[in-house]
């Protein structure tokens, strides 16, 4: 789709990253430049959710089209996604920094903890997981209780082992 300055493809470009399809500058960006809008079918779904959909709130979700589809994860975005329009759900593209020519575009999912996954983007300040910073604690929180579930899980299966090991040498006695 092009954008009101026209085409995408003179801003950005689509290509393979470690992570999968990527959106990179295809010129320098200056602070707060919008780099595009985002467009793509609204659902009218409270329970819709898919790999790239983007909760606008109200149980409507934004299924966004290339090129914007492929904005990838950063625990120290680049770019930022703006509602400049409620009533209509429009959103767009802004960057949050200077951005050079072929750097990756990157904007902070920010998926509460219950939907978290662990984080592959590389960053210096990269929290480990794909998670609103602010739900982090809690994150952790429940991580840690879960490792010291399976600890625990784990430490009684070894007992139950050893002492199996244990009755079956003195019955070979």
């Amino acid at each position: 789709m092009a954008s009101p300055n026209g085409s995408w493809e003179s801003k950005i470009f689509i290509e393979e990253t470690r992570v999968g399809k990527g959106v990179f500058a295809n010129r320098h960006f200056k602070t707060d430049a919008i780099i595009g809008e985002v467009t793509g079918e609204l659902i009218h779904d409270a329970e819709y959710t898919s790999s790239y959909c983007i909760d606008m709130g109200d149980d409507i979700a934004l299924e966004p089209a290339p090129p914007f589809r492929f904005l990838n994860h950063s625990c120290d975005p680049n770019c930022e996604l703006f509602v400049y329009d409620d009533d209509l759900f429009k959103l767009l593209v802004v960057s949050l920094r200077p951005i050079r020519r072929h750097e990756e575009l990157t904007i902070d999912y920010g998926w509460p903890a219950e939907v978290a996954i662990p984080c592959q983007c590389g960053s210096d300040v990269c929290r480990g997981w794909v998670v609103d910073p602010e739900d982090l604690p809690l994150l952790l929180e429940e991580k840690a209780e879960e490792a010291k579930a399976m600890a625990q899980e784990q430490q009684a299966l070894h007992q139950k082992n050893s002492r199996r090991k244990s009755k079956a040498a003195r019955a070979a006695c």
